[in-house]
């Protein structure tokens, strides 16, 4: 049975208008020993909840889970409401505030005179009220009106949950149509798509089946379109599709054919919903098309405004030169000279020419000029990029707070909205962005929506590695539209004499690979074998190098795919035995094919802004606790991220993998003492110039290629990579013309 608590609820601390709540319980039940001990006592729950009163009795299915800043709470997975069955419950029920004005005299009257299933006979007879002595008709129908609203709740609830949909979902369409939820049902459940943006097409495309709904219903191709038109977005980064392609996409969806003709009316339809834009031979998405009108504006208002012009600003970064014991070249200056005086600046350049260094003595000089003290600094300043990992970088390089966007916007993932925007506006008055190459459009139009419009803009990237995981080429399109002051970083400041990286990466960028790439460097080897023994040729370079003092906390290896004999997933097995094998002193569990073991390097998949945890950090488990000695009754993996150290149950374990080798896309914004990278024919449909250039870039000190040479060589000629369909810079060019 799943566990409960049976009791009443007090209060609420926070909700949505979605029907997110977190709220107060007096627990006077449970059916669990592990809960036993909160039995008369108050406890902080959430979940999604219709309406709760006070006066009720309510039993909550689910599980205790430990939040890192509230600690204790019992998240509730499904509820039910129950009803008073004795004489006492239905005069406390009945004279309670639900019904005003209905007294407890008149409550006892009631029951006396229908018994103890007065409620049952209301419901199903109201003129039986009619027999309680002194009842007035007014006061009889104000009882039934309550009492049927009170109930229709419970038994539409119940009626989505009979449809397929689950408790959550159900909630969420009850709090959405409250009374008319069955007829939307019934009208047209593709509504919900729109209305309620939790569930999705797939959810409500089930029960609709369910429902009879035919293929080509109308209602059902509309909202197939947005859903396809959602996906290839996504899918491809594209900001905008053409028809073609759509149609092609829906067809095979449908599995029929739909003619011309019909598509055309469908796109008219969806166009006046609002739902598309058109614009010429393009296809947007509304949101998108406005996030990229609106980056647009944004763009034109900071860089028509004035420049603010620091006086003697020259002599002030010589002075800081003094005093930092730094020398910045020409370029440099130029950057620093622009990031303090320009409202937005791009600044660019490849590894190892600077910019992180750049981005510290922006952060001094800018506090040395207007004099500020560290918390005075911190206030005006925000330092961000799109992932954990850039952003620690960040703060180790300053010494000052760094975030990730998401946390700067105060995302909540349970309604999937940030807190800091259009109305709630940040009070920074400098931001620095780092990584910028891997920031959708999207997500730059919700950071310009969380800013002020004397807001102060240093971007900070280089757009030659992969591109956004979401639509856009932000970066790329913003240099190449040349309306922001951009300053190209060029000299190369992470390389000696013998060292390579920096001159392969150039070959690379460039498409121009020198045989020198098979010539060992102090920095550098690419150790030949066939596809066949790169697996055994791997795990005895890994032992080698533990023999020398690496460890994988400095080692990092990087592939393209998951699958295959020379795929992440049965590397990282591989990896496992060699980096941190069995030991009777480790402990491990398992969890599908995965084992589990204490000091293994774990790679995060999914953002988790409440334990500041986001997709692409990388931990180490630091121990695990079996469910037999767990206050939670299952297996716990506790992974230490820097000293963050996070709590994983059965549930979350799908948020985690092994990191021993991670994929070049999750890499990306991060740097490490040294990669290993594999190179395989069997990665041939990956490999790619800017792929292979992304990975090869993330080494600091060292960098070994393992493999084949032909595909990676074949890779470097290969810039045939995916062009996303954008019109930032076209729109941008447009508005500065006009």
């Amino acid at each position: 049975m799943k566990p409960y608590i049976k009791g009443n609820y007090r209060r609420s601390i926070y909700s949505s208008d979605k029907g997110y709540v977190i709220g107060l319980f007096k627990v006077r039940e449970t059916n669990s020993e592990k809960l036993e001990y909160y039995v008369n006592k108050t406890i902080t729950f959430t979940g999604y909840f219709h309406e709760l009163n006070e006066d009720d009795t309510y039993i909550f299915y689910g599980e205790e889970v430990t939040h890192p800043r509230y600690g204790f709470q019992f998240g509730v997975s499904e509820y039910e409401r129950v009803k008073p069955t004795d004489k006492e419950g239905i005069i406390e029920f009945l004279s309670s505030d639900l019904f005003p004005g209905i007294g407890e005299n008149i409550a006892k009257q009631i029951v006396e005179t229908l018994g103890e299933n007065a409620l049952e006979e209301i419901l199903k007879k109201p003129s039986c009220l009619n027999l309680v002595p002194k009842l007035t008709q007014k006061k009889a129908n104000r009882i039934v009106s309550i009492l049927a609203k009170y109930e229709e709740s419970h038994q539409t609830i119940v009626k989505l949950n009979e449809l397929g949909f689950s408790m959550k979902d159900s909630l969420l369409i009850y709090n959405q149509y409250k009374t008319y939820t069955l007829d939307v049902i019934d009208k047209n459940i593709y509504k919900l798509i729109d209305d309620v943006p939790e569930i999705s097409f797939l959810k409500v495309d089930l029960v609709a089946k369910g429902k009879g709904i035919i293929l080509e219903d109308e209602r059902r191709v509309k909202a197939l379109i947005i859903y396809t038109m959602n996906n290839l977005t996504y899918q491809n980064g594209d900001v905008y599709l053409t028809k073609e392609i759509i149609i092609n996409a829906v067809n095979r969806s449908l599995g029929i054919l739909i003619n011309i003709e019909d598509f055309e009316n469908y796109f008219y339809q969806l166009q006046q919903e609002r739902k598309i834009i058109i614009e010429d031979d393009a296809y947007y998405l509304t949101d998108i098309y406005k996030a990229e009108l609106n980056v647009v504006d944004k763009i034109y208002n900071l860089t028509t405004k004035e420049p603010k012009k620091i006086p003697n600003l020259k002599e002030k970064i010589t002075q800081m030169e003094k005093e930092t014991n730094i020398e910045y070249n020409d370029k440099q200056k130029e950057a620093i000279t622009k990031a303090l005086e320009n409202n937005i600046l791009i600044i660019t350049g490849g590894p190892g020419t600077g910019k992180t260094t750049i981005i510290k003595a922006i952060t001094q000089a800018y506090a040395a000029i207007n004099k500020l003290n560290y918390d005075e600094l911190t206030k005006e300043l925000a330092l961000l990029a799109p992932t954990g990992r850039a952003s620690k970088r960040m703060a180790e390089s300053t010494l000052l707070p760094a975030s990730t966007i998401h946390r700067f916007l105060k995302w909540n993932k349970d309604t999937n909205e940030f807190m800091v925007n259009e109305t709630n506006k940040s009070d920074c008055k400098l931001i620095i962005i780092d990584e910028v190459s891997m920031i959708d459009i999207a997500l730059f139009d919700s950071l310009f929506k969380g800013l002020t419009r004397d807001i102060r803009l240093i971007l900070v990237g280089y757009y030659n590695q992969l591109p956004s995981v979401g639509p856009g080429q932000v970066l790329k399109d913003l240099i190449e539209s040349e309306v922001i002051d951009t300053v190209h970083l060029d000299h190369l400041y992470r390389q000696d004499e013998n060292s390579y990286i920096p001159t392969l990466a150039r070959e690379i960028k460039e498409g121009e690979l020198s045989e020198s790439f098979l010539e060992t460097k102090s920095d550098y080897t690419f150790l030949k074998c066939t596809s066949s023994s790169i697996k055994k040729n791997l795990t005895n370079l890994c032992k080698q190098i533990i023999d020398k003092g690496y460890d994988y906390k400095r080692v990092q290896l990087l592939a393209p795919m998951y699958k295959g004999e020379n795929g992440i997933d049965l590397l990282n097995k591989e990896l496992q035995s060699v980096f941190n094998p069995k030991d009777i002193n480790k402990r491990e569990i398992t969890s599908g094919d995965v084992i589990f073991r204490e000091n293994d390097k774990i790679l995060q998949l999914v953002n988790m802004p409440d334990d500041n945890i986001y997709n692409g950090d990388i931990g180490v488990i630091k121990y695990i606790k079996y469910g037999n000695t767990s206050k939670s009754g299952k297996n716990e993996i506790y992974v230490d991220f820097d000293g963050n150290i996070v709590k994983y149950t059965p549930k979350d374990f799908n948020k985690i993998k092994h990191g021993f080798i991670i994929s070049i896309h999750k890499s990306q914004g991060s740097e490490f003492e040294m990669i290993i990278m594999p190179v395989s024919s069997s990665y041939r449909r990956m490999l790619y110039r800017k792929l292979i250039y992304t990975g090869i870039t993330r080494a600091k000190k060292k960098l070994i290629l393992i493999g084949e040479v032909k595909p990676f060589a074949d890779s470097v000629y290969n810039n045939n990579e995916y062009l996303r369909n954008s019109k930032l810079l076209e729109k941008l060019m447009y508005k500065f013309r006009n």
